[in-house]
């Protein structure tokens, strides 16, 4: 791995998953197999690898172990399996941050690219009018914010190589599922004619415009790009309580999501 995460943890491809370093605290991989994520597919019957993506969530340094817990932060990280879904990128199924019991509110995600190259698809609702449709293509060392409540999946944007990323969320992060599922996924499909990507319209949706644009930086949160995002909560865990701070002022999300809109292209 070129991009260095700050912590000691280095994605296998055989068996899909990662090993760690000295020091290091981590749980069993979970497991998203082919037939676990079919509901949310442009093709449900298709094939490709399985599993599809493999997840450890709340991994870290053993001497921060105390500090995560009372900043009530989690540190997770997702490897992808090279391929395709039939005629579609690999990617996650798509859902919603559940609200949290404790913060009473839905919360963002931080997100960064290890491996690979990811777009990160955003929708603000998942009914038939999904709002706004947001394509956000990142790579190596690129960071992504998910605004609470907006849709998103992660996907794997060269089937050549292994996605992983690292993300931090609140530590009773739970996803919601039914509706998307319900849907046949979100509003937009990514798939490949040779080795073009296309989008392809959810007919279960409204038809909205795809924007897009690349990655940036959010120097409105802290992030400058000076050190990685677990970097970022070993010099000041503080940094990144924007995280679990559910009281923002009118407008602060959807401004943090538009702020790339200079860039946006519409499809």
């Amino acid at each position: 791995m070129k991009f260095d995460p700050g912590i000691a943890i280095k994605p296998n491809q055989s068996p899909l998953g990662f090993s760690y370093g000295t020091g290091i605290f981590a749980p069993s991989i979970e497991y998203r197999s082919l037939d676990a994520i079919r509901a949310s597919l442009f093709d449900p019957r298709c094939s490709g690898p399985d599993p599809v993506y493999a997840i450890a969530m709340d991994i870290g340094k053993t001497r921060h172990s105390e500090s995560l817990q009372n900043h009530y932060l989690l540190f997770g990280a997702v490897i992808y399996a090279k391929g395709c879904l039939g005629s579609e990128l690999v990617r996650s199924q798509g859902h919603v941050h559940a609200v949290s019991a404790r913060l009473r509110a839905s919360t963002p995600e931080l997100m960064e690219i290890w491996t690979g190259q990811a777009i990160v698809y955003l929708q603000e609702h998942v009914a038939y009018d999904p709002g706004r449709c947001i394509a956000i293509f990142a790579r190596e060392g690129d960071i992504v914010v998910v605004p609470p409540a907006w849709a998103h999946q992660v996907i794997s944007a060269n089937p050549n190589e292994n996605l992983a990323f690292g993300a931090w969320c609140v530590r009773d992060y739970r996803f919601e599922y039914a509706d998307v599922r319900s849907r046949h996924g979100l509003a937009w499909y990514p798939l490949l004619s040779g080795n073009a990507l296309y989008w392809q319209a959810n007919p279960m949706y409204r038809k909205r415009p795809l924007e897009s644009c690349t990655a940036r930086l959010y120097p409105e949160l802290g992030l400058t790009g000076s050190r990685p995002i677990y970097g970022e909560f070993e010099c000041s865990p503080e940094s990144l309580s924007w995280i679990t701070t559910t009281e923002r002022s009118p407008g602060f999300w959807e401004r943090i999501v538009c702020s790339h809109l200079p860039e946006i292209k519409s499809h």
